[in-house]
C-alpha cells in the first residue's frame, strides 16, 4: 500500500495519476480506490467489531435464558409456597371453626348450668319468702288473738276472777 501512495504523490506532482483529495474535484476512480483501501484494511477491523458484538449478543442470550429459568424456578418455588400457604390458611380456618364450635357448645352448657341453678336459686328464695310471710301471718294472728283475748279478759273479768285465776296460776307453778 506504500507504493501505491508514493506512486500517487509522485503522480499527482506531474500532473498524471494521484490522488485527488477534494470531495468536490473527486472522480470516480479515486472513490473505488478509497472503498478498496477501506475494504482492504477495515474488513478485519470490521470483523472483529462483528465477532465481537456476536458475542456479547450470545452471551446476552444465554443470560437471558438463565434468568428465564431462574424466574421459572423462583415462579415454582412461589407457587408450591403460596399453595402451602393455602393449605396452612385452610387447616388454620378449619381449626377455628373447631374451636368455635367447642367454644359455642362451652357457653351453652354454662348458660344451661347458669339457668338451672338460677331455677334453683329462685325456688329457694320463693319457699323462704313463703315461710317468711307464713311466719309474718301467723305472728299476725297471734297478735290479733292475744289483743281479742285480753280484750275479752278486760270485760268479762272482774276483781274476783282475776285473783282466782292468778292464784291459780301461781298454784300450777308452784307444784
Amino acid at each position: 500500500m506504500g507504493t501505491v501512495l508514493l506512486l500517487a504523490t509522485e503522480a499527482s506532482g506531474e500532473g498524471g495519476f494521484g490522488l485527488n483529495f477534494d470531495i468536490l474535484e473527486t472522480n470516480l476512480i479515486n472513490l473505488v480506490i478509497i472503498i478498496a483501501v477501506l475494504f482492504y484494511f477495515g474488513r478485519g477491523f470490521v470483523g472483529k467489531i462483528l465477532t465481537e458484538r456476536r458475542s456479547a449478543i450470545q452471551e446476552a442470550i444465554q443470560e437471558a435464558e438463565k434468568r428465564q429459568k431462574d424466574a421459572a424456578a423462583a415462579l415454582a418455588e412461589q407457587q408450591q409456597k403460596l399453595t402451602q400457604a393455602q393449605a396452612e390458611a385452610e387447616r388454620i380456618r378449619a381449626a377455628a371453626e373447631e374451636t368455635a364450635k367447642k367454644a359455642k357448645e362451652a357457653i351453652l352448657a354454662q348458660a344451661a348450668q347458669d339457668v338451672e341453678r338460677m331455677r334453683a336459686t329462685a325456688g329457694q328464695e320463693l319457699e323462704a319468702e313463703r315461710e317468711r310471710a307464713i311466719a309474718q301471718l301467723r305472728s299476725a294472728v297471734v297478735s290479733l288473738a292475744l289483743a281479742k283475748v285480753e280484750s275479752q279478759l278486760k270485760t268479762s273479768l272482774d276483781d274476783s276472777a282475776q285473783h282466782q285465776l292468778i292464784d291459780r296460776s301461781i298454784a300450777l307453778v308452784g307444784d
